[in-house]
């Protein structure tokens, strides 16, 4: 709940954290409210300082661009790394399940999930233990996945592209895909988003 209004934006960079003031809010008592800011502040949303407490991590962009920044150079080097070793069996997995998406209406709840999993799937073929949990940390700050503007045909498209990307073995252009597919106009305000 917590990680939520600071991703919403309903707690802003440098706000103080009283973990009294937290512990009222949410109605529990301040050891549940003192491990939740102990996680946070290992996931970078808030920081801890021994003479002023908790605050909200500052950043001049925001934590939603900062997540996205960091998920398209870490996505794009699950891209090319997945390119070297990937197989037409995983090839396959990945058209169903954007087949999958794809059949889902506009707006669906399940597409949050299939989305994330269609995500992961590359993860996972990229077969670096290090890359997926730095991934993990990042979508747990997403809990509802990321929040994006374009439609569900439209991500589908974008996911077709970098999936015959990987059939064909081109890791750069894998890479190229993902990083628009992260940091198109669809996810960002206008001055961070790329065309």
């Amino acid at each position: 709940m917590l990680r939520e209004l600071i991703i919403s934006g309903e707690l802003v960079p440098e706000e103080p954290l009283r973990q009294r003031d937290l512990a009222e809010r949410f109605g529990v008592s301040q050891t549940p409210v003192r491990e939740a800011l102990r996680r946070l502040e290992s996931e970078g949303l808030i920081v801890n300082d021994p003479h002023r407490g908790a605050s909200v991590a500052g950043s001049r962009r925001g934590a939603v661009e900062d997540n996205a920044e960091i998920r398209a150079a870490l996505e794009s080097l699950a891209a090319r790394l997945a390119v070297r070793s990937i197989e037409d069996a995983q090839i396959a997995l990945l058209r169903e399940l954007n087949d999958e998406i794809a059949e889902l209406p506009e707006g669906d709840p399940r597409y949050a999930e299939l989305n994330r999993q269609f995500h992961f799937t590359i993860y996972e073929f990229a077969d670096s233990p290090v890359l997926m949990s730095m991934m993990r940390l990042l979508w747990q700050a997403m809990p509802t996945g990321p929040k994006v503007k374009r439609t569900q045909a439209k991500s589908v498209r974008q996911h077709a592209r970098l999936i015959d990307a990987l059939a064909a073995r081109d890791g750069d252009k894998a890479a190229a895909l993902t990083i628009k597919h992260i940091l198109g106009s669809e996810h960002l305000p206008s001055e961070m988003a790329r065309p």
